[in-house]
């Protein structure tokens, strides 16, 4: 049975776009395995897929910051997100020394997800979403048994049902499944901002503790805007759940992960 503490990170596909930025987050991650702490990363590839569905010839379609996913996008999204960013990100934890671990939702039914049904949109109507799935369990064991034998499980975010279908699913919200299911004792979302401030402009401006109360008004005032609100609302919920910490975070800052794990404010945004 695992004693060890459990931390959840999320890294966009952002962030993992060159050498230096992915070996960044790979030294923040061996810093966190050395503290004695159990590491599982989920990651994105939106820019990656951008890219790899242009030389194929298609183009991406968002509503509203949600991407539609026909069968031609799916099969780009497996490539991507699969091939080159997780093996990638794998490599480039390998090298910094951490026993990292590719893989992706739909191995052993790691994330189980069912068809998003058609959306309701301003203006369009209803919006068939096409392979897009919506988390509904995740496989506890699996991901336990390889914390279990000490590595770090590198999740790429695809879904299957029991059917064998795969769908393309959301970062965000299967990193705050994944925190629940899992008890996490810290989930970090790292971001290229690093955090929520009052003026991104300006980095002496970070806000470095947000409640739900500060949130709703740094939302409705326009700090808190486009996807960074789903971001925030999902994760707030998440400490009703049993997620311990919550922190945004840039995953390259030299340092950063040891000090969200020790409690620090000096780096981030701490949702409480």
């Amino acid at each position: 049975m695992n004693t060890k503490p459990i931390a959840v990170i999320k890294v966009g596909g952002d962030m993992l776009l060159n050498d230096v930025d992915r070996q960044g987050f790979a030294s923040n991650l061996k810093d966190l395995v050395d503290a004695g702490w159990c590491c599982v990363v989920l990651h994105g590839g939106g820019p990656q897929l951008n890219e790899l569905q242009e030389l194929h010839g298609l183009v991406p379609t968002k509503i509203d910051g949600r991407r539609i996913t026909g069968d031609d996008d799916l099969r780009v999204v497996k490539q991507a997100l699969c091939g080159e960013v997780n093996v990638d990100l794998v490599a480039s934890l390998i090298g910094a020394g951490v026993n990292a671990f590719g893989c992706h939702g739909a191995s052993g039914l790691l994330i189980e997800a069912s068809k998003r049904p058609p959306m309701e949109f301003i203006g369009r109507g209803l919006v068939d979403m096409g392979q897009v799935g919506d988390v509904t369990a995740i496989n506890v064991d699996l991901l336990n048994g390889l914390l279990s034998m000490d590595l770090v499980p590198v999740v790429a975010s695809l879904g299957v049902n029991q059917g064998g279908q795969v769908f393309n699913i959301n970062a965000d919200t299967t990193v705050a499944a994944i925190a629940s299911a899992l008890g996490a004792d810290l989930l970090i979302l790292s971001t290229m901002v690093g955090g929520i401030f009052k003026d991104i402009r300006d980095q002496k401006s970070r806000i470095s503790e947000v409640t739900s109360q500060l949130a709703a008004e740094l939302i409705s005032s326009g700090v808190i805007t486009d996807g960074m609100i789903p971001k925030v609302q999902e994760a707030l919920a998440l400490l009703d759940l049993g997620v311990g910490s919550i922190v945004i975070a840039n995953a390259a800052q030299k340092g950063g992960f040891l000090a969200i794990a020790k409690g620090e404010d000096s780096i981030g945004t701490r949702l409480v």
